[in-house]
């Protein structure tokens, strides 16, 4: 088992943050043109196809075994479903909209780490959780009467990936996270297989599959490697750092997917929503800046240690 890196898995988590929304907004330009289903099977052929010949040249086992082995395939399951809620929510949604919303995920995460994990949760951090909570209300505005039912999608995604986090803290530490997601990249297209072919025999729209363009491709290849790197940061950081203390973190993923969304399909947020932004950011760096100090007192603690 390694020891916790509260910092390092903060600094992996903060990389998870700003890939991962470039990563869904290619998925929103996609959604356009390219089947639900197709896009998501394409995504883990990409990270399979990537992560293959680097365990195959590096010697990394691929063999999964006893807990692992079904914690991985809970852990890939619960991936696709997310990816696919994820993706359907972005054909109806804003970027930033859709990822605010998703940020009640670290008051489950929180909840999840206290009462499964038995991860200690301080006060500070929960404080920190709920201001940042407030600032998400700010900033996701959510107009059901407008929307619709796929408002609620980001809801379940948000559930999903707590559940994610969660199953993936039980085996990151243990688990060489490029083997895992290999192994994950090829469980996922052998749970694709079977729903892709159901969506080909009745013909449903959202499991069809067409020839994509040239530009197509390139998104869907570059889709892919963002997804790969993003969620092998993600993993990374839950090798280091407890589920806690990375959920306050992830409130940064808002003004990233702002930013991203105001670049590329020219969603700009109000006042409000600026301020909410703001708040999100200040919670986040505030968890690193406390962090920091609790590293600094424990390292002053050990080295005042008396000898036994």
């Amino acid at each position: 088992m390694l020891p916790d890196k509260p910092m390092t898995g903060i600094a992996m988590m903060l990389g998870f943050c700003i890939i991962a929304p470039v990563g869904d907004a290619i998925a929103k330009l996609l959604g356009a043109s390219v089947p639900l289903g197709q896009v998501v099977f394409l995504r883990f052929a990409v990270q399979l196809l990537i992560l293959l010949p680097i365990v195959i040249l590096t010697g990394r086992p691929l063999i999964l075994r006893g807990k692992t082995l079904w914690l991985t395939f809970v852990r890939t399951l619960l991936h696709v479903i997310g990816i696919a809620m994820m993706f359907s929510a972005l054909k109806y949604l804003p970027l930033a909209d859709a990822v605010a919303i998703i940020f009640v995920m670290p008051f489950f995460m929180l909840l999840l780490g206290k009462y499964v994990l038995k991860e200690e949760v301080g006060p500070r951090r929960l404080i920190a959780c709920i201001v940042g909570f407030c600032g998400t209300l700010l900033v996701v505005q959510p107009s059901f009467a407008e929307v619709g039912w796929p408002a609620l999608l980001p809801v379940g995604v948000a559930l999903n990936f707590a559940l994610f986090m969660l199953v993936t803290r039980q085996i990151a530490k243990h688990t060489d996270p490029i083997s895992l997601q290999t192994v994950s990249g090829f469980m996922a297209l052998v749970i694709m297989l079977p729903f892709l072919a159901l969506g080909q025999g009745m013909a449903l729209p959202a499991l069809g599959w067409i020839a994509p363009d040239t530009t197509d491709w390139s998104l869907l290849i570059a889709m892919g490697v963002l997804g790969s790197i993003a969620h092998l940061l993600m993993t990374w950081s839950l090798r280091y750092a407890p589920s806690a203390t990375l959920a306050p973190m992830q409130y940064l993923e808002i003004p990233v997917a702002t930013l991203v969304g105001l670049i590329v399909f020219g969603d700009f947020p109000n006042a409000l929503a600026a301020l909410g932004m703001g708040i999100t950011m200040a919670a986040g760096l505030y968890i690193i800046l406390r962090e920091q100090a609790t590293q600094r007192r424990l390292a002053a603690a050990t080295l005042v240690q008396p000898a036994a």
